[in-house]
């Protein structure tokens, strides 16, 4: 039986295109292109599987080109490069890595919030800048992080990890917002309190999003959320950038109508928004929220483990779209 093609979209760690080559045939990009999409439709064919880390678009037209193709995984909690059911209908297999990246990216949040209430990003150019020549008391003046109020959208994993640090850390009062509310043990482990949406904004001292994307989720925090919030408030978004409507924020933050705001994900990212930019009291990142070594490593093996269960055996570990594995 000849072995299953599959193809690696981005460049990946060597132990992990080893692992893939003990069982099927790879074609792996390890000088990291980025392909044009009809490049990347080409180096589909003949192929069974792709590994994917989450700005590949995997859709109709796409799959309609590619009809071999069995099974997507990626290297990636997220998954809005993925056409779900355009792929359940094709009999296409979405995965993705849920788990493994909770902690690290929950560290990362809670970095960004206190880089930003506390003007570290601001405060280093500063003092890069030649600009500090004498104490004052009103110097790069911030906002308390322990004892105040976080507010967090979306309590997932990664949400109630970012509640624990708060609550058990920092001594913060923890509200959160979700499409469902928690059981009340979830809750009480850490002192979280449901909120609707905008009571939340107009209660943080400090928000953060770590809601998936989705068409409903587009700029859920617009204009009018933000002029909910306190106007030292901070907020920050680990989720994706397509949740907040960024010239809002951008004109909010150069108004002072909120004090900071720290920002991993962008909408079109790579390319970050000018008005961002130009704003000094924004911290931001690229995309790196689950940066670590241990943790990316997890995270292309968990990727690694849906491909070989799944063309190997029929099954995978966290499918998405489970429905296409039938009984198998």
């Amino acid at each position: 039986m000849p072995r299953p093609s599959i193809l690696i979209a981005r460049a990946i760690f060597p132990e992990v295109v080893d692992k893939l080559a003990a069982h099927f045939d790879v074609e792996a990009n390890q000088a990291d292109e980025l392909w044009p999409r009809e490049q990347f439709i080409q180096r589909l064919q003949g192929k069974q599987g792709v590994f994917t880390t989450g700005g590949e678009r995997i859709d109709a037209a796409l799959l309609a080109q590619a009809p071999g193709l069995k099974i997507c995984a990626n290297m990636a909690v997220g998954h809005n490069n993925f056409d779900l059911p355009a792929m359940t209908a094709a009999g296409v297999l979405a995965t993705n890595a849920p788990g493994v990246l909770t902690e690290t990216t929950a560290d990362m949040g809670f970095a960004l919030l206190m880089a930003a209430a506390r003007r570290v990003t601001e405060s280093e150019h500063y003092l890069r800048a030649g600009r500090w020549d004498r104490w004052s008391c009103d110097m790069m003046i911030g906002q308390d992080v322990h004892g105040s109020t976080l507010g967090i959208v979306g309590m997932g994993r990664i949400g109630q990890a970012i509640a624990r640090r708060g609550a058990l850390g920092f001594g913060m009062q923890v509200i959160y917002h979700n499409r469902s509310r928690l059981p009340e043990a979830e809750e009480a482990a850490v002192g979280a309190r449901y909120a609707g949406l905008d009571e939340l904004l107009r209660t943080a001292d400090h928000v953060v999003l770590v809601v998936p994307y989705t068409p409903e989720a587009h700029h859920m925090i617009g204009a009018a959320q933000i002029a909910l919030m306190k106007p030292t408030a901070t907020l920050v978004n680990i989720g994706r950038g397509g949740l907040i409507d960024e010239d809002a924020l951008a004109q909010a933050l150069q108004a002072g109508r909120i004090a900071a705001a720290g920002l991993d994900v962008f909408e079109g990212e790579p390319k970050v928004n000018p008005a961002l930019l130009a704003c000094a009291n924004v911290v931001l990142t690229p995309h790196i929220a689950s940066a670590t070594v241990p943790t990316r490593k997890a995270m292309a093996h968990l990727a690694a483990d849906n491909l070989i269960g799944y063309l190997a055996q029929g099954r995978a570990v966290t499918p998405l779209n489970p429905e296409v594995m039938g009984g198998a």
